[in-house]
């Protein structure tokens, strides 16, 4: 390749400032911080609050409630999986039933995780050497203490994204497409990518950044993620986002692992399609179309389940698993003393 020295910059003439009380004298506008979501009780006492956006959407789509900027753009992380995958589908890979979940999945780290990305990889002639993920433990605490217990250390196939890129791997080769790349934003793939978070949110994509695992991640509104969502399954039978909605749907297991609010809510409440990420951010769709998306705007996590229960509760959900996944207990010398609870 070769290149041109760039060319001269014009020289812009700056004017002269105007004297100091001559300067507008208007203060700059304060953004408004987020609303609060959920507050944190320590015996009975209120120390503690978590901000955040949410958006609810009716089951014809429309904008039913708004807290916070649901039109602001948003990194949704590992919420835009099922898009991801949709998108590794239109590649022309062949993929279904529980390795397709994986696909759309951010898994625990358990065995029966680990097996089937080693599977999907050797199917494609390929092995976890291939994998660009970062190495880490496992997600889930527990298979991460009996990994260090046993002796193991961190690896790329137990970082939880190695069943999405093990499909990105995949559908490379089925293409012939470089591997080396696969994350490079201007590679085939993550140029479909694009285009099919584009196409399912109803929105451009105004910012692409690195995700943790390695891949491009792209920015939407919540708006745009809980309507991607809807679209899912609200999808025609046997197109990708169909396709991935059940895959998902069918094997939560895969999505999430054993012990993840993902797979609970999946598996209790009927047709529900719901996929949390990274700092914070949560989409669930139900098969009626109505839909939610929100990010809590620090990134902890212990107000996810609260906030999603209460969320889904306000899209009508009867169902015991909320409770399950609401409970997010404080401790104190080893006894309960208090809880993470939703505040709106």
């Amino acid at each position: 390749m070769t290149s041109s020295a760039p060319a001269p910059v014009p020289r812009v003439p700056i004017p002269a400032r105007a004297p100091h009380d001559a300067l507008p004298s208007a203060a700059p506008q304060a953004v408004p911080a987020p609303p609060v979501l959920a507050e944190v009780v320590r015996s009975g006492f209120v120390e503690g609050r978590h901000r955040g956006s949410l958006v609810l959407l009716g089951a014809d789509g429309g904008v039913r409630l708004a807290l916070g900027d649901v039109t602001a753009p948003v990194f949704p992380r590992s919420s835009n999986k099922p898009m991801q995958a949709a998108a590794v589908l239109r590649a022309g890979l062949s993929l279904g039933g529980e390795r397709l979940a994986l696909a759309a999945g951010s898994h625990s780290g358990e065995r029966f995780h680990l097996e089937l990305v080693r599977a999907v990889l050797a199917e494609a002639g390929l092995s976890e050497a291939h994998l660009r993920t970062p190495p880490d433990l496992p997600l889930d605490q527990r298979e991460a203490e009996a990994l260090l217990a046993a002796g193991g250390e961190r690896s790329r196939i137990a970082m939880n994204c190695s069943g999405k890129h093990a499909a990105m791997l995949a559908v490379c080769a089925a293409n012939g497409w470089p591997l080396a790349t696969y994350l490079d934003p201007d590679h085939p793939l993550q140029r479909l990518v694009l285009r099919t978070v584009e196409q399912a949110s109803g929105e451009q994509v105004r910012h692409v950044g690195t995700d943790g695992c390695g891949a491009p991640l792209t920015a939407l509104s919540l708006t745009g993620l809980a309507r991607a969502f809807r679209g899912f399954v609200l999808a025609e039978p046997g197109t990708p986002e169909r396709r991935v909605a059940d895959a998902m749907r069918t094997h939560p297991e895969y999505v999430g692992g054993t012990r993840r609010a993902d797979t609970w809510l999946m598996r209790e409440v009927p047709g529900a399609l719901a996929k949390m990420g990274a700092e914070a951010v949560q989409a669930v769709a139900l098969p009626d179309g109505q839909a939610l998306a929100f990010k809590i705007d620090d990134g902890g996590p212990r107000a996810l389940g609260p906030v999603l229960a209460r969320a889904l509760e306000h899209l009508g959900v009867d169902s015991p698993v909320l409770a399950r996944i609401a409970d997010a207990p404080l401790t104190g010398g080893g006894e309960r003393v208090g809880e993470v609870r939703a505040a709106f």
